[in-house]
């Protein structure tokens, strides 16, 4: 599939003409990587922020956000809820937070590897190389690290570096797969000023990194940042925010494109469709789905946009849900840490 190819399915908005994507994406998916989908307990441990990114509620200058940190023990036991759930992996992200240091965190690491089966996945942003070696070496399997956008000009419009660096997410995934993480990336769909043609480039980008895990989902605008939302008319090759449609349509291309990796049907989606989200990304090639573990009381804090999902249900209400859906679409529901096919291949073809 080349660029025009993908203009041309990204452009597309009538459902009949769809359904020949959508069914590749699901024949793709079923080939490749099966029918059972694999849980991630996903865990907010922290919404401290340093960074000041145009989209984020998390933004440092936020100042109407209460800020929380979760303690080791907090974590250990929302792992300890994860495993008697049956989830795979425990997937630790936060703002990135100065606060969450090195050792303390390789510590932690030690910790969960040392007294559960789980798979640990960080998604903490952006670290230095020191760090993210000392993590690896603590045992941590994976790392999530969303580039948002391949668009130079748009990234440093809505991600300001912090000052005195150059933000360099693309490297950072290099890195981590030298590192011998599975890594991870992503984007967000119908960023203010995002295109069809960057969002093209984006999809391609995937490929070309080899990621093994890759997250997309809509923007969705928060109220306390500068991408408030607007009511202005975007330009004609704008992609439209907050779409679940459009969503769908990254996600189903990303399936035919990368057709390995593991990909999740984000509570993004879910919360731009709370009636069907999840199960219209399971059909459209996803094979992962992230339920919440956080306390409940954390949660509604991690409000990284407005009126998330999983915020309004504790951990064992988004448990019965999310296994109800995935029964009800005729899907199994997957055992063990789920590890990344497409590195299992990488693995295999490299010279021994």
């Amino acid at each position: 599939m080349q660029h025009a190819d993908i203009l041309h399915w990204l452009r597309q908005h009538d459902p009949e003409r769809l359904r020949p994507l959508w069914r590749r994406a699901d024949r793709v998916r079923r080939t490749h990587v099966g029918d059972a989908v694999h849980l991630r307990g996903l865990l907010e441990i922290s919404n401290h922020c340093t960074r000041r990114c145009a989209y984020c509620g998390l933004r440092a200058p936020n100042r109407s956000l209460p800020r929380y940190r979760m303690t080791a023990d907090e974590i250990l036991d929302a792992c300890h809820t994860a495993v008697a759930f049956g989830y795979g992996t425990v997937v630790m992200q936060a703002g990135e937070d100065d606060g969450i240091g090195t050792p303390w965190l390789a510590d932690l690491i030690r910790e969960i590897k040392a007294a559960t089966p789980l798979a640990v996945t960080l998604s903490l942003g952006e670290r230095p190389d020191a760090d993210l070696a000392a993590w690896r070496h603590a045992g941590a399997d994976r790392y999530l690290l969303r580039f948002e956008t391949s668009d130079r000009a748009l990234y440093e419009r809505i991600h300001p570096p912090r000052p005195g660096t150059r933000s360099d997410r693309i490297a950072i995934l290099h890195t981590l797969a030298r590192l011998g993480y599975e890594a991870g990336g992503g984007v967000m769909i119908g960023i203010p000023g995002q295109t069809y043609h960057t969002l093209a480039d984006d999809i391609l980008l995937f490929r070309t990194l080899d990621l093994d895990m890759i997250g997309v989902g809509p923007y969705i605008p928060h109220p306390h940042t500068p991408l408030a939302p607007q009511a202005d008319t975007p330009h004609p090759d704008q992609v439209p925010h907050s779409s679940a449609l459009m969503a769908c349509k990254v996600l189903a291309l990303t399936r035919i494109l990368c057709p390995l990796t593991n990909l999740p049907s984000t509570t993004a989606v879910a919360t731009v469709d709370g009636a069907q989200g999840h199960e219209l990304g399971l059909q459209r090639g996803a094979n992962v789905i992230m339920p919440n573990i956080t306390p409940i009381q954390y949660s509604a804090l991690y409000q990284i946009y407005p009126s998330k999902a999983s915020s309004r249900e504790t951990a064992e209400q988004t448990r019965a849900t999310v296994r109800r859906r995935i029964l009800a679409l005729g899907r199994t529901i997957a055992t063990g840490r789920g590890d990344s096919l497409n590195r299992l291949r990488r693995l295999a073809a490299a010279p021994t």
